[in-house]
């Protein structure tokens, strides 16, 4: 496993609730030993931390996780300073200052703050603390939540430039059947799509992740030629073990077909504000030949958005094949859709581009 991930001088850790909720003063005593030591060695490390709503919902009195937004905020709001304290205890024996960052979707979505929060996660790891990154569940709505951090974390291995990502969780790995029926867990994944049909969604009532959520943030790391582990942190050295190579939990190889980090950004930090929905044509100009969207090749358009925004471009059965930045309004493409480039000038009274989406704003997914 030590070949595959090769050389690692940053890594992006991922714990996640239950861990954090069964020992929230312990769990952090020991990753924080571990990125102690690792930047002995010259590894440096940032940390995505679950558990905020777990232990706020535990100081409440909350029997259950909440359903309602503003409960799970409201949990949050409680829990999110008993989180930074347990991590700020771990690290304090060491002498190593923590950095909380809090995100939410619309924080990477726009490209100017999606390079702010590079910059200032470059300059806390610069300035020697150990950033920790969590959701910011105090003001997320549904439209701006990630919805769980495993895939904060695989966005986050493109913001610092990370070169392997450790998804710590509570089951030793991907396993090719439920691992409670007697699945067999699979070491090293080299298809995401072919061999992780077996993922599934959460089962422990404490956080909203679970394997399915890990098989699609190893999917997003990949893609920027980062290499994913999924292991179980409760062992000890759990960190140490995977980056010298023993065969634990489930390796997740890279992608060969690497994503520059503005394409990366395209595809997986931006949300779609609509969707255009192309003919075979033009499917097969986009996909096989890796050419611009013309509005020749546009048979509908939904959603509302501006020049700049992303949108999601469908085939005609419906299925995704690529996102981009639109080089039009959706009310502009409507009046030029299925006609030449040539006309684009006639009809608007103006031209921005020939193409709807130049081929250097698209990604093929």
């Amino acid at each position: 496993m030590r070949d595959r991930l090769g050389r690692v001088r940053r890594l992006v850790i991922k714990i996640g609730s239950r861990l954090l909720s069964e020992d929230p003063a312990g769990r952090p005593v020991a990753i924080a030993g571990e990125v102690a030591d690792l930047r002995r060695r010259g590894i440096t490390a940032v940390v995505v931390s679950s558990g905020a709503i777990a232990l706020g919902r535990h100081a409440l009195g909350m029997a259950t996780r909440p359903t309602e937004l503003p409960l799970l905020q409201a949990a949050a709001a409680v829990g999110q300073g008993r989180l930074m304290q347990a991590w700020e205890r771990a690290f304090a024996p060491h002498g190593i200052p923590v950095a909380q960052i809090l995100l939410t979707h619309e924080d990477v979505r726009d490209r100017g703050r999606f390079l702010a929060a590079r910059h200032t996660m470059a300059a806390v790891l610069e300035l020697g603390a150990v950033p920790i990154l969590n959701e910011n569940d105090t003001v997320a709505t549904d439209e701006i939540r990630f919805g769980d951090n495993d895939g904060l974390a695989a966005l986050t291995t493109n913001l610092v430039g990370a070169e392997a990502l450790v998804i710590l969780t509570d089951v030793n790995g991907l396993h090719d059947a439920d691992p409670r029926a007697g699945g067999t867990r699979i070491p090293i994944v080299q298809d995401i799509d072919g061999q992780a049909q077996a993922a599934g969604g959460s089962a422990s009532g404490v956080g909203t992740g679970g394997m399915a959520s890990k098989v699609q943030a190893a999917r997003i790391a990949g893609r920027s030629g980062i290499p994913t582990v999924v292991a179980e942190g409760r062992r000890p050295d759990i960190v140490r073990a995977v980056l010298a190579g023993e065969d634990l939990g489930t390796l997740f190889v890279p992608s060969l077909d690497r994503l520059a980090s503005r394409k990366h950004w395209i595809a997986y930090a931006v949300r779609p504000y609509g969707t255009l929905v192309v003919d075979a044509g033009a499917r097969a100009a986009l996909v096989d030949k890796q050419k611009s969207l013309l509005p020749s090749g546009i048979l509908r358009v939904t959603g509302t958005f501006r020049v700049g925004d992303a949108v999601s471009v469908l085939d005609e059965d419906g299925h995704e094949i690529g996102r981009g930045l639109a080089s039009y309004s959706a009310e502009e493409i409507e009046r030029i859709r299925g006609k030449r480039s040539a006309d684009i000038e006639l009809i608007l009274g103006y031209k921005n581009l020939d193409e709807v989406i130049h081929r250097d704003d698209l990604v093929i997914l």
